[in-house]
């Protein structure tokens, strides 16, 4: 599936279409009320997942950006060498990433990064890649 939507990315910009058409086509929405991440290509939710968000006395900022690096698998500098598998950053040092705490989803839990089961962060990091950071929004909200 994934193929099939970096090929359809791929055609819309040899065809003419400006870029800035495509600058959104993939869109990660994350809701701090909900916990959950919202995942849509082309306007089209294809993905809908629980998350973790900052805990009490840490921050997830709200905002809206554009991947800036990606990591398959990355070790957090400031938290104890964590494991951070699959971590799309987006601002600074805050992320989308894995996490083994699975039964924290869905609650707030984090440093501040946005924490999803790690099958899920890896389909998330796969779309990005496809698509291309360019192409891709992640929005954080109330």
């Amino acid at each position: 599936m994934y193929r099939a939507l970096f090929f359809m990315v791929a055609a819309l910009g040899f065809a003419g279409v400006p870029t800035q058409a495509l600058a959104d086509v993939l869109v990660a929405r994350v809701s701090i009320a909900t916990q959950t991440m919202t995942v849509s290509f082309d306007g089209r939710v294809i993905h809908q997942w629980p998350v973790s968000t900052a805990r009490r006395g840490y921050v997830t900022p709200r905002g809206s950006w554009r991947p800036k690096r990606l990591h398959r698998m990355w070790y957090s500098q400031k938290y104890d060498n964590s494991p951070m598998p699959y971590s799309v950053f987006y601002n600074g040092g805050y992320a989308i990433h894995g996490t083994g705490a699975v039964r924290q989803l869905g609650r707030p839990a984090s440093h501040g990064c946005v924490r999803l089961q790690t099958a899920n962060a890896a389909r998330f990091y796969s779309l990005v890649r496809e698509v291309g950071a360019s192409n891709t929004r992640i929005v954080v909200t109330n």
